[in-house]
């Protein structure tokens, strides 16, 4: 676990220093919410609750793609062999997987703020739409950061990452859809259930192959 918390404050310094994926993540959701906004901005009281909600969710997914697909590529581009004799694969899979999370959800928490600033906000149980944000996030990085490890190993690795992440992520994305307009309805708990427990499958289905994989690509 010290070695986890290592590497993720370890990602956090490196990310504060330079700033390029915060900045570059930044940069793309706010102009991406501003064109949303220009071009509903003369019928915003009348977008639909169902396509506030997909159009919200779309920009996420691109988001994370833009963003995690550079996390392995600083190790690769300055050459710091030597930061992986330090730790084990498993660990640092883990750390990157920690840090992945915590910067998509924070980031996730600022975009709703944004978007509901310009576009409205629907949403009737926003305790709920806040859970399925932190469960998109955590599906998100523990998927992307995985596809990302294999597509450093690539030279073309942008484009080896949108090809293999969006077969994997549409599931879980038409899940988050499916909960977080369970939220913008207000219906009752119960009702979302299955989603809930779904997507607790699958994040922990992909940190258990991550944790598995991971040590074979870093061999490899």
């Amino acid at each position: 676990m010290k070695q986890i918390l290592y590497i993720f404050w370890h990602e956090v310094h490196l990310e504060w220093r330079e700033k390029h994926a915060l900045n570059g993540l930044l940069l793309y959701l706010v102009s991406t919410i501003m064109v949303v906004y220009l071009g509903f901005r003369f019928k915003a009281e009348q977008l639909h609750p169902i396509v506030w909600n997909v159009i919200f969710w779309i920009i996420l997914l691109f988001g994370a793609v833009n963003s995690i697909s550079k996390s392995f590529g600083a190790e690769r581009q300055r050459k710091t062999l030597y930061y992986y004799t330090l730790v084990s694969p498993e660990t640092l899979i883990l750390g990157k997987i920690l840090y992945n999370m915590t910067l998509l959800v924070v980031i996730y928490l600022f975009s709703l703020f944004f978007y509901s600033i310009l576009l409205g906000n629907p949403t009737k149980d926003f305790i709920l739409f806040v859970v399925c944000l932190v469960l998109g996030a955590s599906n998100f990085s523990l998927t992307l950061t995985l596809i990302a490890g294999i597509a450093s190993q690539a030279k073309q690795n942008t484009t080896i990452m949108s090809v293999l992440s969006f077969p994997l992520v549409i599931p879980a994305l038409l899940m988050l859809i499916r909960l977080s307009q369970n939220a913008i309805d207000g219906l009752d708990w119960s009702v979302s259930y299955d989603e809930i427990l779904m997507l607790f499958a699958l994040n922990l289905i992909s940190l258990v192959l991550s944790y598995i994989l991971f040590p074979f690509l870093w061999r490899g």
